[in-house]
């Protein structure tokens, strides 16, 4: 099975300053986004992305999907890349790696996708 794409937070942050190449998904449950969301995230409940195939297909961006230690994130990945969605980039270490790097948090997502 051929390994889905990564992106690590050391490289993620340096990606921020040009939000309009990519989106950044969080598809954790929502009392865990109550806790705080990476900056400038989008909100898409796990259970949504095989109702959600064209957000992902149709976007001209790339899209940055994680959670908390980007195990469910990569699942997510590998899933979308077996349906031939392959602009989905999984970040490494999820929520957990962000916050122990000290990186800031938003108190919520900019847009929750339904």
């Amino acid at each position: 099975m051929p390994r889905i794409k990564e992106i690590s937070v050391s490289d993620l942050v340096r990606m921020l300053g040009d939000e309009d190449r990519f989106d950044l998904i969080d598809i954790r449950t929502q009392a865990e986004i109550e806790r705080g969301v990476l900056p400038n995230a989008k909100s898409m409940a796990m259970h949504l992305v095989p109702l959600k195939l064209t957000y992902f297909s149709e976007s001209p961006r790339q899209i940055v999907v994680y959670c908390r230690t980007g195990s469910r994130s990569a699942q997510v990945c590998r899933f979308l890349n077996q349906q031939g969605i392959h602009n989905v980039i999984n970040l490494r270490g999820g929520v957990v790696k962000w916050a122990s790097a000290g990186h800031q948090m938003d108190r919520k997502p900019r847009e929750v996708i339904r």
